[in-house]
């Protein structure tokens, strides 16, 4: 089964109503017809101002950051998946590995969010990912089989549905990358964790790289067989440069 890749901006947190609408401009203007699918992930405050830019716009669709694990209540801060489908949120990123970090998220938290994702139709934008000390202890199979067999085990069949994200914390805004080669390993050790679960979600679900993809080695990151797209970060907050990488993933 083919697969259509995919490339996500997440701008994290930047940009402003006025950056917003000159990079949202320059992405339509520039984009075309791309041969892959197409999502940008602003900040929260910003969802609805994306999504009215977006309106009428066939090819970019509209990813939320996160999600809450609550489905409504006092929860304050938090923002559940219903209210993301309300605003035309089609995507939402769970478990990047900034809010494992600083936000004490763990591989059970991840899972119930994008349980909640998968309910509300969303499709949930699931990150896995060792660190440098990990990686350096010959860890990073089991830390990134860890964290996507949580998601498995919540998830049941809708674990077809899901989106995963590779992303290496220790090649994550550090200017470092993982090579092809490095990428593709453990993109295949996700397809053979998948594959045992479902051949069905093997075959459909992309796994995303999202260690510092940028326009200058995309094309060589996306020919990796296991490879299905990228979850981009600062590169996603330059139209020039975003819109290379998409045009790569054709």
């Amino acid at each position: 089964m083919s697969r259509r890749k995919l490339i996500a901006g997440n701008w994290k947190m930047n940009g402003s109503l006025a950056a917003n609408q000159s990079l949202v401009q320059e992405l339509l203007a520039g984009i075309g017809q791309p041969a892959c699918d197409v999502v940008v992930c602003p900040p929260m405050a910003y969802l609805d101002q994306v999504r009215q830019l977006l309106a009428g716009s066939p090819v970019i669709a509209l990813g939320a950051q996160n999600v809450s694990q609550h489905d409504n209540g006092a929860f304050t801060g938090d923002v559940s998946a219903s209210m993301l489908q309300d605003v035309g949120v089609r995507y939402a990123i769970v478990g990047h590995s900034e809010r494992r970090q600083h936000q004490a998220e763990t591989d059970v938290h991840v899972a119930i969010k994008a349980q909640r994702a998968l309910a509300a139709g969303i499709t949930p934008i699931v990150c896995v990912g060792e660190t440098l000390r990990e990686r350096e202890e010959g860890m990073t199979e089991f830390i990134v089989q860890r964290q996507l067999a949580a998601v498995i085990h919540l998830g049941g069949q809708g674990i077809r549905d899901i989106v995963v994200a590779y992303e290496p914390v220790w090649a994550i805004g550090t200017g470092k990358t993982a090579t092809p080669e490095q990428a593709q390993a453990v993109h295949a050790v996700l397809r053979a964790q998948l594959r045992a679960a479902s051949d069905d979600a093997a075959a459909r679900v992309r796994i995303l790289y999202g260690g510092s993809m940028n326009a200058g080695n995309a094309a060589e990151l996306l020919a990796q067989p296991d490879i299905d797209g990228g979850l981009i970060g600062g590169a996603a907050l330059k139209a020039p440069d975003f819109l290379k990488i998409v045009a790569a993933a054709g």
